[in-house]
């Protein structure tokens, strides 16, 4: 098979689909792999990089979309990437299509088969291409929300940690699983006082037993959200509802109950955002302020640490590559973590939380493979 890699055109996006590492594996299993020039600048790989792993240097993101049977991304594909999109190609990247309905129209007006990073299962319910990028934002989070917190960011200023005889700032994370764990564990680590919010009784207990005690936890209600966000310093937005948008926990009526020049962080934006007041923004201008609270809603987070993001994605995304690049369609029929990720496969939404949130037929993976 041809696998390609085009150069990220997202804002401030220096990651890349595919390091010299893994295309060495794909060369090992006999695909040809073509790479566009410069794709790997953001990670510090050259192009001679890329020739000494086996692959092939072309001039323009439309040669890779021309040549490749299977395209390898990090980001969603944007307007000028969607169109050059083709019936008999595998898109192989994250989607986020819930929020997205201009993106899914694309998608599906290419008849292109898409697997979405974030929906691929794995055996123990959990989403393995998704966790390393949890892993890197929850931890960015809490580096981007002390940022914000200083004052000539527009925060309160105030140090996380505080210093003796000061108390520390106060951190509220909603939802305690990959990104909410990250972030506690930064924001521990920095000498916050953090609270976790969550509504499994199970998990609660686990992010008790794994702090010792050193993070509060909380059963998540309407009435627990307010408590906690009117006396907190920074909330952190880390609720996932696999392939859905993200609900509206925090509303816009809260917001005049918070301390003014206290920061949101929500992490939740690439499928919608948990904060009623919350829209994407960029690594370029990061911020914005409603009501006298910072909102940091970068929808490409670990796009600002692309070295260790993007080798972190090649070793989540590699397994699953090599087996659309070895077997195609077959391997997503084969394999049900695989058809989890099914998003979009000629012109059909094969997702249910993408279907219901966009209103649209759902179409059952295994139907539409099988009369492919």
């Amino acid at each position: 098979m041809r696998v390609g890699c085009p150069k990220e055109i997202k804002n401030h996006e220096y990651r890349v689909g595919l390091t010299p590492g893994a295309v060495r594996e794909y060369v090992a299993h006999g695909h040809e792999v073509i790479i566009e020039t410069k794709a790997g600048l953001g990670i510090g790989a050259e192009d001679s990089a890329y020739q000494a792993a086996g692959a092939q240097i072309v001039d323009s993101a439309k040669d890779v979309f021309d040549r490749s049977d299977m395209v390898v991304k990090v980001k969603e594909p944007q307007p000028s990437e969607w169109v050059q999109l083709r019936e008999d190609q595998l898109l192989y990247t994250y989607l986020h299509l819930a929020p997205d309905p201009e993106q899914t129209k694309g998608l599906l007006e290419s008849g292109c088969t898409a697997v979405a990073y974030e929906t691929v299962t794995d055996d123990r319910g959990g989403l393995p291409l998704l966790a390393p990028m949890s892993e890197v934002a929850g931890r960015l989070a809490i580096q981007a929300g002390a940022t914000a917190l200083q004052k000539a960011n527009g925060g309160r200023g105030i140090l996380l940690g505080g210093v003796p005889g000061v108390l520390p700032a106060k951190i509220v994370v909603i939802g305690g699983g990959v990104v909410g764990l990250n972030s506690a564990k930064m924001a521990v680590g920095l000498g916050a006082d953090v609270t976790i919010l969550d509504r499994s009784l199970p998990r609660l207990r686990q992010l008790d037993d794994i702090f010792n005690g050193r993070v509060h936890t909380r059963y998540s209600t309407i009435e627990a959200l307010e408590e906690e966000a009117f006396s907190a310093d920074m909330v952190v937005g880390a609720v996932l509802i696999p392939g859905a948008a993200a609900p509206k926990l925090v509303t816009r009526e809260m917001l005049s109950g918070m301390k003014k020049g206290s920061v949101i962080v929500d992490v939740a934006i690439d499928q919608g955002g948990c904060f009623e007041t919350s829209h994407a923004t960029t690594h370029a201008e990061p911020t914005y302020e409603v009501d006298g609270v910072i909102h940091y809603c970068v929808a490409n987070m670990p796009g600002a640490v692309p070295i260790t993001s993007a080798h972190a994605l090649n070793n989540a995304t590699l397994h699953y590559g090599l087996m659309l690049a070895d077997k195609g369609l077959k391997a997503i029929t084969e394999d049900r973590h695989l058809r989890a990720g099914l998003n979009v496969h000629k012109g059909r939404i094969t997702s249910r939380p993408v279907a219901e949130a966009l209103g649209y037929d759902m179409a059952e993976p295994e139907q539409v493979l099988r009369v492919a």
